[in-house]
């Protein structure tokens, strides 16, 4: 049994676990250095940032509300993991279009999804629709370019078999057929190629790849994953042993899943202690009903189950309306229909509400940039309401704390929406 202190917190330790993101665990290390330097000056507090050796963690000395707190932040990557997904050629990423549609429409869950939120399922739809289009436009384009090419040629050629006094006959049809597919197919493959070099704009393979990857096993975790999961629980486990006052687990995005799951393999391993930091978990941005909505998301619902009613655990699920890449105030225990008769504690779901925590001029330079916004809990707010991602990793407050006394957004979302609702024994 962990506790909660009473004093402030003197020292915490953050596992920050990201989303479906190639790149390395540096990337958020300098997001956090700049963006909590930003906050810091709108809300008259300090922080100071120290790297540690290699690029997974770094210190944050923070004095916030008269205290000062040190806290260790640590990036649990699996960046590598999706690095490897993303290496598909182009005929495998259609074919994974064509298995990934297929799983979602002949199960029902795309449209139990969109019971939901039209965000997340139109961010599905769009790379299923602009892959088509680039497929679409290289095939008409391809086409339509041979056609020219073997017309131009075959009448250059039908003239001077006419100064012969010859007729093409079978000759010509098979020189035009041989000349049509010898164009054809080589641009065809050229224009896919131009299309996926510009997919640093378009985003269209990457978010391929990110829904392929989560529904290649029906919603069961893929092995390596589920490895890494268990990597995970036992680094966090070893920090729970730590002279600590909080542990903190943040699940951004599609590592939000990867987060329940490894704190329900952390109460599971330390159930019945004794003492030890308060244990809190943070899912921010949270898409888990694209995965605990599949079939065989069995582990994924058992674990929700398991933190829901939790004593042991502190849970807080941060979202935005305004963000259209996540399941935005969504209970993801309720809808995923495996939340507890009685009993059920967890999460606590609260808005970050955009809308009234961004200055116009923030607004105004994020419009349109929806994976950006998809960050901003990352990142410094103008106005900061009770959620503040510098105060929680860094300041004097555990989570419980924080929380004392608020209940979940009004607009929350708990109809049961899934079809599946089955959990591993």
């Amino acid at each position: 049994m962990t506790h909660q202190p009473t004093e402030p917190v003197a020292r915490r330790r953050v596992f920050y676990i990201p989303g479906y993101d190639p790149h390395p665990a540096r990337r958020y290390r300098e997001l956090y250095r700049v963006e909590g330097r930003k906050q810091a000056g709108i809300s008259g507090y300090r922080l100071e940032q120290k790297p540690e050796p290699g690029d997974t963690s770094w210190k944050v000395r923070a004095r916030i509300d008269g205290h000062q707190t040190i806290t260790r932040m640590t990036v649990l990557v699996w960046n590598d993991l999706v690095l490897k997904s993303m290496r598909q050629s182009i005929g495998r990423t259609y074919l994974q279009l064509a298995r990934t549609a297929w799983i979602y429409l002949s199960t029902g869950t795309l449209r139990r999804l969109s019971w939901l939120n039209k965000g997340p399922v139109l961010a599905a739809l769009y790379p299923v629709l602009m892959l088509l289009g680039q497929l679409v436009l290289a095939v008409l384009g391809a086409s339509l370019l041979a056609n020219l090419v073997v017309s131009l040629l075959g009448s250059a050629g039908r003239a001077i078999f006419s100064l012969v006094g010859l007729s093409p006959g079978i000759v010509g049809t098979i020189t035009s057929a041989a000349m049509f597919w010898a164009i054809f197919l080589p641009v065809t493959i050229m224009a896919l190629r131009w299309f996926k070099s510009k997919d640093h704009k378009t985003f269209a393979y990457y978010l391929m790849h990110d829904f392929a990857y989560s529904a290649s096993k029906r919603g069961a975790y893929p092995d390596e994953l589920e490895a890494r999961i268990h990597e995970f629980r036992h680094r966090i486990e070893a920090a729970m042993r730590e002279d600590i006052d909080e542990v903190l687990i943040v699940g951004h995005s599609s590592g939000a899943q990867i987060a329940v799951s490894v704190a329900a393999d952390l109460l599971r391993l330390t159930e019945g202690r004794q003492g030890g930091p308060a244990l809190s978990l943070m899912t921010l941005g949270q898409v888990i009903p694209m995965m605990s909505f599949l079939p065989d998301a069995k582990r994924l619902r058992r674990d929700l189950r398991l933190l829901a009613a939790s004593r042991e655990i502190t849970w807080l699920d941060v979202s935005a309306p305004g963000d259209g890449c996540c399941f935005a105030l969504t209970d993801p225990v309720a809808v995923s229909g495996v939340a507890p008769e009685q009993g059920q504690r967890w999460p606590l779901i609260m808005s970050a509400a955009f809308s009234n925590t961004l200055s116009e001029g923030t607004k105004a330079a994020l419009r349109h940039r929806y994976f950006r916004l998809h960050f901003q809990y990352l990142c410094a707010f103008d106005y900061p309401n009770e959620y503040d991602y510098f105060r929680i990793t860094a300041g004097p407050k555990t989570l419980a704390a924080r929380l004392s006394g608020l209940r979940s957004s009004v607009s929350r979302i708990d109809v049961v929406a899934s079809r599946f609702t089955s959990m591993m024994r």
